[in-house]
């Protein structure tokens, strides 16, 4: 198997669109092995692309929808493979996507290079199984929501406002005094603030029960008890204190989720680990930072700019 720094050797040595190239040949090869048509989803969150990318460009939205549409346009298998490398995303974005995935294949693999977190891992539970290596991580499906604030906008855990408000009416009974000052805290949220928070995190964890029961766990005749456990773990922000923790393949495995070790075939890790490494190094070298690509090379890209800022 090629490291990362021979493909990015090779790439470099062929210039112009050779890193397309590279990366088309291993998803072909990928799909040729397993008999099964093949989509990359990837972003650059973890490359080191500099300040200045907006979080939206990374993460997995509503107009990706567009991406997976010209990915499976002519594509006739029953059973496909999605490569997933994500920080998450847009809760409703992954609820149009399974939709339309799940309408098309009658067997779904996530194959997990690196990261899938937060939406990505609410995708890869819509899946029949999950392949992950030992290096691979999965993580805390809680969702956050974002709120403004005097400074900007702020990003938190819903569960952890829902905590902070079950704080003030348990500090506000027993001391009347402690009103004042979380009246001021709470005067910066929205109207229908908690409301929102206690219903997103209510269907987060609904829609992965759901998708678990019907498909990953669809042959357990304990599955609607293992799916309420499974769904309940993924989104106790409590549980797991940051929502960026991530969930190794062991635990996974033991709290019931339907696992494939990456390196029980070696074939499949070798082409698996070169399609992520091919994707890697196009971020390195091209604007490219999203790229949701099919086995004949079809698919949406997402180009952003990226501007030094001087240091003074």
């Amino acid at each position: 198997m090629p490291t990362l720094n021979e493909i990015q050797e090779l790439i470099l040595r062929k210039k112009g669109i050779a890193q397309d190239e590279v990366r088309r040949e291993y998803l072909l090869k990928l799909s040729e092995y397993t008999k099964r048509d093949v989509i990359l989803y990837a972003t650059a969150f973890t490359s080191n692309k500099g300040p200045g990318i907006p979080s939206a460009a990374l993460s997995i939205m509503p107009e990706d929808i567009q991406g997976f549409m010209a990915s499976l346009h002519g594509l006739k298998n029953e059973k496909l493979d999605i490569i997933l490398h994500s920080p998450g995303g847009s809760m409703e974005a992954v609820d149009q996507i399974v939709q339309y995935l799940r309408a098309k294949y009658k067997h779904i693999r996530a194959i997990i290079p690196q990261n899938a977190m937060s939406a990505a891992t609410m995708l890869a539970c819509a899946c029949d199984s999950i392949v992950m290596g030992k290096h691979s991580a999965i993580g805390p499906i809680d969702p956050q929501v974002t709120f403004p604030t005097a400074n900007g906008a702020f990003t938190a855990p819903a569960q952890a406002i829902l905590d902070e408000f079950e704080r003030a009416k348990d500090e506000i009974t027993k001391n009347q005094g402690a009103a004042a000052l979380w009246i001021n805290k709470f005067q910066s949220y929205p109207h229908g603030f908690l409301n929102l928070c206690q219903n997103t995190l209510r269907l987060s964890k609904e829609k992965v029960e759901e998708w678990l029961k019907l498909w990953m766990l669809k042959d357990d005749p304990n599955n609607n008890d293992k799916a309420n456990t499974i769904a309940a773990w993924l989104s106790n922000a409590n549980e797991h204190k940051t929502h960026g923790r991530p969930i190794n393949i062991t635990s996974a495995k033991e709290k019931g989720m339907i696992i494939e070790r990456l390196e029980d075939d070696q074939e499949l890790q070798e082409l698996v680990l070169s399609v992520y490494h091919a994707a890697m190094v196009t971020f390195m070298v091209t604007q490219c930072v999203k790229i949701v690509e099919n086995h004949n090379g079809k698919g949406l890209y997402t180009q952003i700019e990226v501007k030094a800022i001087p240091v003074k």
